[in-house]
């Protein structure tokens, strides 16, 4: 499988570590307001979305962390190619709560927590 999506860290909000503890990432591009930059992992692209919506199954890898989309929403994808913005939920479900929402199989939350750094690679695919 190509990569669909490669991105680097640029800055981590204050409040990402206790979001990622209970499973949960939320990516925003460069440049997102400071209100939503403080519960999210700021990135800059490295290799644009593709046009497909990646397939349940496809991996995930956030630094050495690695995980399966179990599910994704069906706005998720357009907003990771309009504004760099989605929210990741690493618990497995194949049901998505929110259309904008990607689900990922169950990970370590403390080595997902120790994995967000700037300068850390994100990719699906």
């Amino acid at each position: 499988m190509s990569v669909l999506l490669k991105t680097r860290v640029t800055a981590v909000g204050p409040e990402v570590a206790d979001l990622a503890e209970g499973g949960v990432v939320i990516l925003f591009a460069d440049g997102a307001p400071p209100e939503l930059a403080e519960v999210s992992i700021l990135h800059s692209v490295e290799t644009p979305p593709s046009e497909e919506t990646p397939p349940v199954g496809a991996p995930i890898r956030i630094g050495n962390v690695s995980a399966t989309i179990t599910g994704i929403g069906d706005y998720a994808w357009q907003k990771v190619k309009d504004i760099g913005h989605v929210v990741i939920t690493f618990n497995g479900s194949d049901r998505v709560e929110r259309p904008g929402e990607i689900c990922a199989s169950e990970i370590d939350t403390e080595e997902l927590v120790s994995a967000l750094t700037v300068g850390t690679t994100i990719t699906i695919g």
